[in-house]
């Protein structure tokens, strides 16, 4: 592996990252990459490093994503989950971490429903703090797998046209994709409901497309983010059937197209609703690639965030 560093040693948000951080974190996940492909999909990297998974929102895949990260790094893990633990009793987050860290925890990985937590936690605690998600802020790793799984799909990111399509507002994976994607040169715009889109996200140098048949013919790529109704105080839409029926991408609609583009969903899916099955299901769907490319990834940023750390 390559012997260059990334210039932080957190990973809070996309906005901490340079444009060589960012290169350097997807070339070493294409190298990891060739390391999941071999019989023995293990390596020494981080053997005397101990993780720890602070999960205080359910997850499956960035949870277990990160997990097999860590093992295939040969890491020692330890998983928590906020359900039965000391939180339910009122225990503060600084207050549970302190105490994870008594037991001599180098790293923590945190996916917490307040914004800015991540942030908080590296400002107060000497270990190395890694945001899988905070509220409905960024989600680093996954705006890194994305742009990996375009690169690997389409051959550059540069210059490519990128459409995310859903609830733009509630979305951590839609506000870390454009900051990533602005950085490595795409064209991006959003697509969704007025009541779903942010009135400043036209500040981040994004378009706005309320058509769907209009974003579609535009783009290279579709990046369609789940309808998060466990974040809606607020009744957005009327129906779910009527967002399908104005904002869900279907197989039929994707054959109409004059050229063939990539299809994403950063999981889960809510079928019928955002994306038909037949369109999740089609040739034109990366989907799983995006889940395999998220354990090349995230042993990427930690095995630089584990290097930054040692060598400092």
């Amino acid at each position: 592996m390559t012997d260059q560093k990334i210039s932080t040693r957190h990973l809070i948000g996309i906005r901490d990252l340079t444009v060589a951080d960012i290169k350097l974190l997807l070339e070493t996940g294409k190298q990891f990459k060739e390391v999941l492909q071999r019989p023995i999909k293990k390596v020494p990297s981080l053997r005397d490093v101990t993780i720890a998974n602070l999960f205080f929102e359910n997850s499956t895949r960035t949870r277990m994503s990160f997990e097999l990260a860590e093992k295939r790094l040969s890491a020692d893990v330890i998983n928590f989950s906020a359900s039965g633990s000391s939180v339910s009793k009122g225990e503060s987050l600084l207050d549970t971490v302190q105490n994870i860290l008594a037991m001599k925890v180098d790293i923590i990985v945190l996916r917490h429903a307040a914004v800015g937590a991540a942030k908080f936690l590296s400002e107060k605690v000497p270990a190395t703090i890694v945001n899988a998600g905070d509220g409905t802020h960024e989600h680093p790793t996954q705006a890194l797998l994305d742009a990996f799984s375009i690169q690997e799909a389409l051959g550059t990111i540069k210059n490519v046209k990128v459409a995310l399509i859903g609830d733009i507002l509630h979305s951590r994976v839609a506000l870390s994709n454009i900051l990533c994607l602005n950085k490595l040169g795409a064209k991006v715009k959003v697509c969704g409901p007025p009541t779903l889109i942010p009135k400043y996200i036209e500040s981040l140098g994004v378009e706005i497309e309320f058509n769907l048949q209009n974003i579609l013919n535009w783009c290279d790529v579709a990046n369609v983010l789940r309808i998060q109704t466990e974040r809606m105080e607020l009744q957005y839409f009327p129906s779910a059937r009527e967002y399908s029926q104005f904002f869900g991408v279907s197989k039929n609609e994707l054959d109409l197209l004059s050229k063939k583009i990539v299809l994403m969903h950063p999981g889960p899916i809510n079928r019928g609703v955002e994306l038909n099955s037949d369109a999740a299901d089609s040739e034109y769907s990366i989907i799983l690639n995006q889940v395999e490319n998220g354990v090349a990834i995230r042993m990427a940023v930690l095995y630089h965030l584990a290097g930054h750390r040692m060598s400092s």
